[in-house]
């Protein structure tokens, strides 16, 4: 006795075919928004503080106002309120880890469109 055919469900999809219209849209969208989501938490906490221990290291203390010795903290309030201010300095420190990763993934599918990739 002949075994049936593999079904749609059971076939193996190939790499890039459209999924079945029962799939569920929502694995990859959030995927895509935590991915967002963690980019634009290292932009507006990570990058501030990063940039801070570098100054403070190769420049020396980060001076606020009359406070000569102002910590991480006094820095990244400075950054938001830049961020509020619309200063695109601040907005690219923010944006640098998305556009890096926006960058990188554009990078990696151009080099799978080569032939032979």
């Amino acid at each position: 006795m002949a075994t049936p055919p593999p079904t749609e469900a059971a076939a193996p999809r190939a790499r890039g075919a459209a999924a079945p219209r029962d799939a569920h849209p929502l694995p990859w969208m959030g995927r895509e928004l935590l991915l967002l989501g963690v980019a634009l938490l290292c932009g507006l906490v990570l990058m501030p503080l990063l940039i801070w221990v570098a100054g403070n290291r190769v420049l020396g203390p980060y001076t606020h106002g009359q406070n000569l010795h102002a910590g991480p903290f006094a820095l990244l309030g400075d950054f938001f309120i830049g961020l509020a201010h619309g200063s695109a300095i601040f907005w690219a420190v923010a944006l640098g880890p998305l556009a890096l990763l926006l960058l990188l993934r554009l990078f990696i599918r151009l080099l799978r469109a080569l032939p032979g990739g």
